[in-house]
């Protein structure tokens, strides 16, 4: 089937410009430079980089990072992600430390832990999520930590292994709306990664705040996003995230249509009247966008967090 025909455009896609209000600040500032030095010394990978995220700058001077770990190179090929794909060589027993090392050396508030697809792994890297959130609370025990986990394939024994170590917050994106599946999540089913946000809450209950987020633009409309919204909290998710597509390359899926603030805004609206404990729209909107304001500042000695309404 033709790619537009699943992404519901009856039009060619969009070729414009960006709209105005995509224009952001180039990164700079002191610490965006003492983080961006220590991460190549240290070997590391950041989603921040990999995925050319416009809110890099920002983020990074603020004092929150998102490391993605098991190497740059993913098992699957999603239709809109620009981190490449194919066979993974990356497997490192210490990588754990090291990211805990410059989350301690920049002295990050928050940091967000992610990692690619490794379907060629048994337990499909759940074992380094472990590794890295022990060796953060370690060596940086007042950093929240945050970890956003590819779906383990359905697996439970590995998702259970991650809650075991009570992350502040346990975040899986869906990314899109059930419809675009077979083109922008080859490999991944919405039943799926409902699943995997619904046993997350069910294992650790209260005590680990759970996240998710979409992407607009790919050609869903507001009452699928809707829809998507209102099975997210089905499966008790409790913090939403929502950003406008941009497409990486050529080789990339097309933008359909750029959506406006106002859009954002009610899609905002929508998500806190069906309950969601903090709601995160915007074009600019990533995953991990302001994640520190998520949830209440943690002390060092207390237990994991509940989200904060106030964000």
């Amino acid at each position: 089937m033709d790619v537009l025909t699943v992404l519901g455009s009856t039009t060619e896609p969009y070729k414009g410009r960006k709209p105005p209000w995509f224009k952001v600040p180039a990164p700079g500032g002191p610490r965006y430079r003492a983080l961006q030095a220590l991460i190549a010394q240290e070997h590391l990978h950041t989603v921040c980089q990999e995925a050319a995220c416009p809110n890099i700058g920002e983020c990074w001077q603020r004092g929150t990072a998102t490391f993605m770990i098991l190497g740059d190179t993913c098992t699957r090929r999603c239709g809109f992600c620009n981190v490449r794909t194919g066979k993974p060589t990356w497997n490192d027993p210490l990588e754990p430390a090291r990211v805990a090392r410059s989350v301690a050396k920049m002295g990050l508030r928050h940091a967000v832990i992610t990692s690619v697809d490794r379907d060629d792994l048994p337990d499909y890297g759940a074992g380094a999520f472990v590794g890295v959130i022990r060796q953060i609370r370690r060596q940086s025990p007042q950093t929240q930590i945050e970890v956003l986990t590819p779906d383990f394939r359905g697996a439970e024994m590995p998702l259970a292994k991650v809650i075991a170590e009570r992350p502040d917050v346990f975040n899986h994106n869906v990314e899109v709306v059930p419809r675009l599946y077979p083109v922008a999540r080859r490999g991944s089913t919405w039943e799926r990664s409902l699943r995997v946000l619904r046993n997350a809450k069910d294992y650790a209950g209260d005590e680990v705040t759970t996240k998710s987020g979409l992407m607009v633009g790919l050609g869903e409309t507001m009452e699928e996003m809707v829809d998507a919204l209102g099975q997210l909290r089905g499966h008790h998710v409790e913090v939403l995230t929502v950003g406008q597509y941009l497409r990486p390359t050529e080789r990339h899926l097309p933008i359909v249509r750029y959506w406006h603030p106002d859009e954002f805004a009610d899609l905002e609206r929508a998500a806190y009247d069906l309950g969601f404990t903090h709601v995160a729209a915007g074009p600019l909107v990533r995953s991990s966008y302001h994640a520190d304001q998520h949830v209440a500042q943690r002390q060092p000695g207390v237990g994991p967090l509940k989200v904060s309404a106030a964000g």
